[in-house]
């Protein structure tokens, strides 16, 4: 909603939104701004004014004929419930054509006889990308929008992409794919013209639908839909100077030509100079572009003056919206003459709207869909504090085969609801009547009507899950509420809105392996039957990664394979490089982990063998184990030949690159799928960790002190052979990754370059400030902005040769703090870091970059010029904010990139967090990987979840058990601090960690001393940079 005016005086208090939506059964959840309140009334004549929704009811508004037509429109949003209201508008009809209410003119002179005028309130900017729209209540509206333009023949497409939407949208009304009933349906209802030609091709689509809520069924209306050509798409009638019939539209991309119903041209805002118009003239002034065939000003001719005045309006509206960072500020009225329009965009932006929604907290507050028959519980929730991400289905519940079992169904089918990773409140366990306990928050609720305690969440940014199927969000964890999970009582879900991650992306995770809260009694009698010898949590950690390691191996053999492997696409000398060398280990690591498990058994006493002290030991497993894999060396050395070669195959098979993007695309593969492939390598370092812990642990006259000695022996002499490999494609592979996180270059990887740090820099220019993202390399200095685009990705500005750079501090010279200068041999630019250690960072990674650019062949920007897709582009003036489908089009690699892109990257999390991260700091994080069970529990909740944790890739995975084929939520932990709890939070219980970043407070609990410093320790690593002298030592001294 629009922000009041500040000369409203304050209202009188009303009932809250909770308090009116009385309704027993409710189908969704809404938010509510917690200081959001009706607009106030100016002083007046009151008139009635009925405006119809898209559910078809009507309401009527009492408002004042004075009031601006924001009052009203604030009215109609806060009886809605409705957060992201920006998007929408209200129009009304006016001399036979539509026209928008204006938000900033009295509604008295807009409306001649409001009595008998109808307003619609109506989906007025349609976002490229469903998933920016963080409300599950706004995607439900916009599903609406999509039914209606379908119905009325505004939205036109294929039969088959027909039928598909028709088929979401019964299944969002009536629920699963039943025959008789889907016909019957059908026939009552008509959804598209000429329906019942499609009704079969209708249901075989709906019988494919099953277990989607009706969430999800609104999301995939929405994801079939936006890639619909006319979709969001209002058509104005206009002829060219030749009297050709055309017409004109306006999206987010720019204006737009149709003939017919079919797109002809298309005028991006990048490349739209002026938009005007005169008398029924609509005119498009263009900027120069010499490889255009364009000219510089096109006209169209309108109906009349008032439909050219219409849709100029839009236009403005529409290029504020999706291109400016806020609201335009008002011209100042000229003191004589008046020349144009004094229209302006009058609301928040795209942008404020997400960062609005994105940064506060609000309550959930249920919402009745009016259409739709399935049921949800009857037990209305509780309002609780929720989390505002990008919210997106997901299609199932991530668990070990079996843990699900279906149970006979009543009458009215119970349905599944996406949950949030980051809502404490996210499940319940159904029990007695009397007692429910809520596993999300971790907390036992004494019966129906007892209040739950306020919730934190985290920012989108800071929680995240893995990606639906073909879309760069994460996804929601959803289960059906008639689901058993391990055998116990059936789990019901409150129905919260799904997270692209789910949020997406997110399920705040997730049950115990018991399926509710361990009580703390559970956690002593637990800790008391297992040994306290340190040896054992070291044993219990080499158990507890390798499981984590076999199911990163199982992403390559398994799930590659059966994505990517078996098409014809993928070369015979790929298949040999990966899947000849990965399966053998494959196997190879199952054995090793079996026995693992058999001697963990043992030593925790599940035998007599512990009695005589046999099998307290691991040394032996381990040293037999690397014995074995001695034989396997030789794979192991072409894995990195595995990396280079996928490489290769993709750029010379446009199909195979597709692929292999989709497949990354998938839940299952969690981090860049480059990183499975070199994750053999990490693996005997990390063993290498484990045996030099139990080395350092044993007197050198204990039993297992001899076999740990030797195993260390033989794992050194393999990580000493592939030590120089393994630097190398660290770096290859994080060139890789980088390129997919670019556009505007083609070829990153070039002979000699090394990648040393990227981050956040505020870069000084003539509008002041800008954030802008830093890639520095050992021979140039990237800077780059990331627009408001599906893509996620960033934008090439500039370049900047290391080579005769020099660098100097200049707070004081320009009154920035934390500032310095980068003074080239052709150009200089002014940046600022965010704070004192970041400049730091940064200068000292500068300067150690210009030594090595001096040391290599001189200078080297030519070589870069020549990768840079387009140079003229680089310059600040010329290049756009947001990048633009056509400047997509400029590379080949840049055209491919068009599809999802996941946005949870670690290039990501440094542009929202503004922090930075070195390759010193990737060479960190990839020693401390640790996985294992923890207890986790939010701020404001008394009990405690556990959790399967994976700690990799500067993030910590959260998974329902460690059989889960993928996470549920993930929380990237850069920006992160972690402390230990002071003793007026109350948490009175043992080898507890905190972690803390702005209002985002989580606790975690281990079962051991050994295992809490172990987390502490891999933790900080991820949130304290390491030192930066390693950068030119790690070659030399790497701890391998």
């Amino acid at each position: 909603m629009v922000a009041g005016q500040s000369t409203m005086v304050e209202p009188k208090p009303r009932a809250s939104a909770a308090q009116r939506l009385e309704a027993q059964e409710t189908l969704g959840i809404s938010t509510l701004d917690p200081g959001h309140r009706p607009p106030t009334m100016p002083p007046g004549r009151h008139v009635t004014i009925k405006v119809r929704m898209l559910d078809d009811t009507e309401e009527v508004f009492d408002i004042s004929q004075r009031a601006s037509g924001k009052v009203l429109f604030d009215l109609v949003c806060t009886h809605l419930n409705l957060v992201e209201g920006d998007y929408f508008g209200l129009e009304y009809q006016h001399h036979k054509m539509m026209v928008w209410l204006d938000l900033l003119k009295p509604i008295v002179k807009q409306l001649r006889r409001p009595k008998h005028t109808v307003l619609r309130f109506v989906v007025k900017f349609f976002p490229p990308d469903h998933a920016q729209l963080l409300e599950e209540l706004t995607r439900y509206l916009f599903a609406l929008q999509i039914k209606h333009d379908l119905a009325c023949g505004r939205l036109t497409c294929n039969d088959s992409s027909a039928a598909l939407l028709v088929s979401h949208i019964i299944q969002s009304e009536i629920g699963d794919f039943e025959e008789s009933q889907s016909r019957q349906h059908l026939l009552n209802h008509s959804y598209i013209p000429d329906q019942m030609a499609l009704m079969d091709k209708i249901m075989e689509f709906h019988s494919k639908n099953g277990g989607q809520t009706p969430a999800e069924s609104d999301y995939q209306l929405l994801e079939v839909a936006r890639r619909l050509e006319l979709y969001g798409v209002r058509l104005h009638p206009a002829k060219d100077r030749e009297g050709s019939k055309l017409s004109l539209a306006v999206a987010h991309t720019g204006v737009l030509v149709f003939q017919g119903h079919t797109k002809i041209n298309a005028f991006n805002w990048s490349k739209v100079r002026k938009l005007s118009f005169k008398r029924k003239r609509f005119l498009i002034k263009l900027r120069p572009d010499l490889n255009s065939s364009y000219q510089d000003s096109l006209e169209f001719l309108m109906g009349s003056r008032d439909c050219c005045k219409v849709f100029w309006k839009i236009c403005v509206e529409y290029h504020a919206f999706f291109r400016l960072f806020e609201e335009p500020k008002a011209r100042p009225k000229p003191v004589l003459f008046t020349r144009g329009s004094s229209f302006r965009f009058s609301g928040r932006t795209q942008k404020q709207v997400i960062d609005y929604v994105k940064d506060s907290e609000f309550k959930k507050i249920p919402f009745e869909r009016k259409h739709s028959r399935v049921q949800h519980s009857r037990s209305r929730p509780s309002p609780l504090s929720s989390p505002h991400a990008p919210q997106v289905p997901r299609e199932s519940v991530s668990g070990a085969p079996g843990d699900r079992a279906e149970v006979d169904s009543p009458p009215h089918r119970h349905w599944k609801e996406s949950v949030n990773a980051e809502d404490p409140s996210a499940l319940r366990i159904k029990g007695s009547p009397s007692i429910q306990r809520n596993v999300g928050h971790g907390e036992d609720t004494p019966g129906p009507g007892a209040e739950p305690g306020p919730a934190r969440q985290p920012h989108p940014d800071h929680l995240n899950t893995g990606v639906v199927s073909n879309s760069p969000h994460p996804s929601a964890f959803s289960v059906n509420s008639h689901g058993v999970v391990n055998g116990q009582m059936p789990v019901e879900l409150c129905g919260h809105s799904p997270d692209v991650r789910q949020p997406s992306p997110l399920t705040s995770p997730l049950l115990n392996d018991a399926g509710s809260v361990r009580t703390d009694d559970e956690d002593e009698v637990r800790r008391k039957r297992f040994p306290t010898d340190k040896a054992y949590f070291i044993a219990k950690e080499l158990l507890t990664t390798e499981r984590t390691y076999l199911k990163d191996l199982e992403v390559v053999t398994v799930s590659f394979q059966d994505s990517v492997g078996k098409d014809e696409a993928v070369p015979d000398s790929l298949k040999s490089t990966i899947f000849t060398n990965f399966d053998p280990l494959y196997k190879f690591q199952s054995g090793f982990l079996r026995e693992v498990e058999q001697r963990l058994a043992l030593w925790e006493g599940c035998s007599n063998a512990h009695i005589k002290g046999d099998y307290q030991r691991i040394g032996d497993v381990m040293l037999k184990h690397l014995q074995g894999l001695k034989p396997l060396t030789a794979h192991l050395q072409k894995h990195s030949e595995a990396l280079v070669e996928l490489e290769k195959a993709c750029r010379c098979s446009r199909r195979l690159e597709v692929l292999v993007r989709d497949f990354e695309l998938q839940k299952v593969c969690y981090i860049p799928f480059n990183v499975f492939i070199l994750r053999p390598l990490h693996r005997l370092m990390h063993y290498k960790q484990i045996l030099e812990r139990l080395c350092k642990h044993y007197p050198p006259a204990h039993v297992d002190f001899r076999d740990c000695r030797a195993a260390l022996a033989d794992v050194s002499e393999v990580v000493s052979q592939l030590h120089g490999s393994m630097i190398k494609m660290e770096n290859f592979q994080k060139l890789l990754e980088l390129m997919k996180d670019l556009i505007g270059i083609d070829n990153l990887v070039t002979p000699g370059r090394e990648f040393l740090r990227l981050g956040c820099l505020s870069k000084l220019s003539g509008k002041g400030l800008q954030q802008r993202m830093f890639f520095l390399f050992n021979d140039v200095l990237l800077y780059t902005s990331r627009g408001m685009t599906a893509t996620n990705q960033f934008k090439v500005h500039g370049q900047l040769p290391l080579y005769g750079m020099t660098i100097r501090e200049s707070e004081d010279e320009w009154g920035v703090p934390h500032a310095f200068t980068l003074v080239g041999q052709r150009q200089s630019v002014v940046v600022a870091a965010s704070s004192l250690s970041e400049m730091e960072k940064w200068m000292e990674d500068i300067n150690v970059a210009i030594v090595l650019a001096e040391s290599i062949n001189g200078p080297t920007s030519d070589r870069l010029a020549n990768s840079l897709t387009d140079n003229k582009s680089l310059t600040e003036d010329s290049c756009a904010e947001a990048e633009s489908e056509d400047d997509l089009m400029a590379s080949r690699t840049s055209l491919e990139r068009q599809a999802p892109h996941r946005g949870n990257t670690t290039v990501h999390v440094c542009w929202h967090r503004n922090t930075s991260v070195s390759m010193v700091d990737f060479s960190v994080a990839v020693e401390n990987q640790l996985s294992g069970n923890l207890l986790r529990k939010f701020k404001n909740s008394n009990g405690w979840q556990k959790l399967w944790v994976v700690f990799t890739n500067f993030s910590l995975f959260f998974y329902k058990t460690h059989q889960d084929d993928y996470p549920l939520a993930s929380l990237p932990l850069l920006g992160y601090s972690v402390t230990i709890p002071t003793e007026s939070e109350n948490i009175h219980k043992d080898y507890v960690f905190k972690l803390h970043f702005k209002s985002h407070v989580y606790y975690f609990r281990s079962e051991s001393e050994y295992n809490f410093e172990r987390w502490m320790e891999v933790i900080r690593s991820a949130t304290v940079s390491a030192s930066h002298t390693r950068i030119l030592t790690r070659k030399v001294s790497h701890p391998y």
